[in-house]
């Protein structure tokens, strides 16, 4: 977009992501410029609930992609459950981070906005903890990745803010308004099912606290959900 004179979709989005400049790569990078910090989910444990459905039987291994991977804890347990992974991150930090974690793991590593990357066909698409931090006018853009990367039969898991617990409570209006989201957006099981009504609901519940000696991550403030593409 040149001078910010709008033409097409595109330009709307990106004009309002302007007024949103808390969540931007620089402010992620120094998130993740201190890896000694006491965030819980640092450490290289899994989301409880992947590995439920995982050890359940609701998602097998096939390609998967982890948006917002962070220092990849979520997208090395997939690959060492059988998936081929891609894992995508806005933060070089964060990237650099999981790759050194890695190793030898089957993960492609992506640093860059997963809305305008090249990216495949996925059996499983995994987000946890990236889809609270888009302001409302992305949740469209981010709709349509689905649309583009989850084959038919596919599936879609989330863990994000539940509201009350954690992320803004206000109206998508209020957040422009502000021009800000406040740390996150938090979600009602039924905002959660309105906007993913496309697809089929397998799971939608609070993710089971885990104890600080668990190998797995769990904060009870957390919706997780797992859908499928028909």
């Amino acid at each position: 977009m040149t001078d910010r004179h709008v033409r097409s979709v595109e330009d709307v989005l990106v004009l309002l992501d302007g007024l949103f400049t808390e969540h931007s790569a620089a402010r992620w990078d120094d998130f993740y410029a201190d890896r000694d910090k006491p965030v819980p989910f640092f450490a290289a444990k899994p989301d409880e609930n992947l590995v439920s459905y995982l050890d359940r039987g609701l998602v097998t291994p096939g390609r998967a992609l982890d948006l917002g991977c962070g220092p990849g804890r979520n997208a090395l347990h997939l690959a060492a459950a059988g998936f081929t992974v891609d894992a995508v991150d806005l933060s070089s930090a964060a990237v650099s981070w999981a790759r050194e974690r890695a190793r030898e793991a089957d993960v492609r590593f992506l640093c860059g906005d997963a809305f305008s990357l090249e990216l495949g066909e996925y059996d499983l698409v995994y987000d946890s903890g990236c889809f609270h931090h888009l302001p409302p006018h992305r949740r469209v853009s981010y709709l349509a990745l689905l649309g583009r990367c989850l084959k038919p039969g596919g599936h879609f898991a989330l863990a994000c803010f539940a509201a009350g617990s954690m992320g803004s409570e206000v109206p998508d209006e209020e957040l422009y308004r502000q021009a800000s989201l406040g740390g996150g957006v938090g979600y009602s099981p039924e905002s959660l099912r309105w906007i993913f009504a496309d697809l089929t609901e397998i799971e939608l519940r609070r993710m089971t606290e885990e104890p600080p000696e668990s190998a797995l991550f769990g904060m009870p403030f957390l919706w997780t959900a797992l859908f499928r593409r028909s």
